[in-house]
């Protein structure tokens, strides 16, 4: 069964720094798309971060140029390192993995969240 543990999240003042990890276990790593989403109260959940299995990200605007999502193949875990971090960033933030198989067909899972607070 495949797992996605987060870990990093807490509590941390306006301006201040983050860094994230997702752990994945049962899964071809090296071939997942891994992506970061967060979901504040009352609000949809939204693409952070993704980074696919050759390497290439993307992120929201908003998170340009302050947060970096990176992966390590051999240990199976996805980063995000948040910077200058807003109070309007207050979520949970999900770890997300899409596997494609060889017959085409997309799997997605999803890890059960870390908190973020950021405190004005």
């Amino acid at each position: 069964q495949v797992q996605l543990v987060e870990s990093g999240g807490g509590l941390v003042q306006a301006g201040g720094s983050l860094r994230l990890s997702c752990a994945a276990s049962h899964i071809t790593f090296s071939s997942a798309t891994m992506a970061w989403y967060r979901q504040a109260p009352g609000k949809q959940r939204e693409l952070v971060a993704a980074i696919t299995s050759g390497g290439s990200t993307n992120s929201a605007d908003s998170a340009k140029g302050r947060f970096t999502i990176s992966r390590d193949n051999a240990k199976k875990t996805v980063h995000l390192e948040m910077n200058s971090l807003r109070p309007e960033e207050t979520a949970v933030y999900y770890c997300n993995a899409e596997v494609t198989s060889i017959w085409g067909r997309t799997y997605t899972y999803w890890g059960q969240g870390t908190q973020v607070t950021v405190s004005s």
